[in-house]
């Protein structure tokens, strides 16, 4: 167990991802955790992550100074390590030259951190302050041209620091960095693995659940779906899928994932077509916030209604992943950037009065994809590109009708098949269409057309935290484009989303 402490840093999950490439599990903590259970964790070690503040600054985020009694290596990234060496009596100034982007490394000397790192090499420097002075039994161990204290260790305390970040790809020895603190320093074995987790967690779930009844919402994305296979694996028919149509899935969608958990995963589903009710609902809604909150309130309502049939149920499953939790609530209330609402996090009504089981919460989603894999769920479940909870609400920009629905069904599942037949649907996160809410003139049999305007998105990731957008071939994309237009009645002007994640999101709205 890794403990990252986070300070606001943008690349605090990469920080946690890093980590777990290493078959070490760690887990990321809000300053404000409480000592107490801080040491319940038993961490090897413990990470402080970068953030956007100056640590002397009023309300710059802070953790306890007990952390620095425990007797567990530390390793301070930018701000942490600003954090660290104040804390224990060091001192932080305002830089006169700022230094963002990559740096020349001067090691000066070999510790345990920086064994095995070439004598100069880049690394990728963001921060606007300098470490002037350094605590008892600390000692520089590397410099840059502009900061004279760039990495600094206690090798007797265990106590590290580095002013640069180590986990992004842009400090290239960044990831021996981290192994050396991981395994030299703290002593972990990398023993963490898919399997080890389910076995874990199947344990934990049996003894958590007992005798009573577990009730899920599967929409047979990857994350729902690998949940109610590991949890049908600890209790077996004590789980019920409720499987909501809300009449804004692709092509065939429903009925092929019925299909496939009734007669070939053999679990218990209700299957409840409540399409009529959701499209209705958003009859003339154009906001997307508003689309989430009525689509999110019908779900509740309806999954609450067939809940209620079910004996005996004390609990509820979701696959709810770390970015989720991250992206809606801050990490755990720290100083991270709120991004958007999520429609499984947080969205429990209390009358349900049912104890929430999520399984996968400290999971990403490549890892999902991994236990998936170790469960045995099928492939074409496991490579599932993902889906969003409001489906394609959000992917029909302004008011949603089901001919405009319709319409982004047949675009989407001719991108769909085209991107698998070049083979690019394993290699992209998501690819997609999105229906513009403003129509084009064309020419179509010598005549004018005014027709809809469909964007294609295809991006590449390993987590949705970042996404770059797809350099897909020219060929393909106007193979695409010509059968949207031929096909889809409707649709006379196909355009490419060439826009990164950020500034961007991936989903339109």
């Amino acid at each position: 167990m890794i403990i990252v402490i986070d300070f606001g840093s943008q690349y605090n999950q990469l920080i946690a991802r890093r980590v777990r490439e290493q078959n070490v599990y760690c887990q990321i903590e809000p300053p404000d955790i409480n000592m107490d259970r801080l040491k319940s964790l038993h961490p090897e070690g413990i990470i402080l992550s970068g953030g956007p503040a100056s640590i002397y600054e009023e309300n710059s985020p802070r953790t306890s100074p007990e952390i620095f009694e425990l007797g567990v290596p530390v390793l301070g990234i930018c701000y942490g390590m600003q954090f660290m060496i104040d804390a224990l009596g060091g001192t932080v100034s305002r830089a006169e030259k700022r230094e963002y982007g990559f740096a020349r490394l001067h090691i000066q000397k070999e510790d345990a951190l920086l064994a095995g790192i070439d004598q100069q090499t880049h690394c990728w420097m963001s921060h606007g302050d300098l470490i002037t002075g350094l605590p008892g039994g600390f000692e520089v161990t590397a410099v840059t041209e502009n900061t004279p204290m760039a990495a600094a260790g206690d090798p007797i305390r265990r106590f590290y620091g580095l002013q640069f970040h180590p986990e992004v790809e842009h400090t290239p020895q960044g990831k021996q960095m981290l192994k050396n603190f991981l395994f030299s320093i703290c002593g972990c074995t990398g023993e963490w693995t898919m399997k080890a987790f389910a076995e874990d967690a199947v344990e934990e779930i049996r003894k958590a659940v007992g005798d009573k009844q577990v009730i899920l919402g599967l929409s047979g994305g990857v994350d729902s779906s690998v949940t109610a296979m590991l949890i049908h694996q600890a209790i077996g028919e004590q789980l019920t899928c409720i499987f909501v149509d809300n009449g804004l899935l692709r092509q065939n969608e429903g009925s092929r994932l019925k299909q496939l958990f009734t007669q070939h995963l053999k679990m218990n589903i209700d299957y409840v077509d409540a399409s009529g009710q959701f499209i209705t609902a958003l009859h003339g809604v154009t906001d997307p916030e508003e689309k989430r909150k009525i689509i999110g309130k019908i779900f509740m309502d309806v999954f609450e209604a067939e809940a209620q049939e079910i004996e005996n149920a004390e609990f509820l499953a979701q696959g709810t992943l770390y970015p989720d939790i991250i992206e809606s609530r801050s990490a755990f209330g720290g100083p991270t950037s709120i991004i958007k609402s999520h429609h499984n996090v947080g969205g429990l009504p209390e009358k349900m009065k049912l104890k929430l089981i999520e399984p996968l919460k400290y999971l990403f989603k490549d890892e999902v994809r991994k236990l998936g894999e170790t469960l045995g769920l099928p492939g074409e479940l496991v490579w599932r590109q993902p889906f969003p909870g409001p489906g394609l609400a959000i992917r029909v920009i302004g008011e949603i009708t089901q001919r405009r629905l319709e319409v982004l069904r047949t675009a989407d599942a001719i991108l769909i098949e085209e991107i698998r037949e070049a083979g690019y649907y394993k290699k992209l996160w998501q690819s997609f269409c999105v229906l513009l809410p403003i129509k084009s003139v064309g020419v179509m049999g010598d005549k004018r057309t005014y027709e809809n305007i469909l964007a294609i998105r295809a991006v590449t990731s390993v987590d949705a935290m970042t996404a770059d957008w797809a350099k897909l071939p020219h060929e393909l994309l106007g193979k695409i484009s010509n059968r949207i237009i031929n096909e889809v009645k409707g649709v006379n002007r196909v355009v490419y989303d060439i826009s990164s994640k950020p500034p961007s999101t991936i989903e339109w709205e």
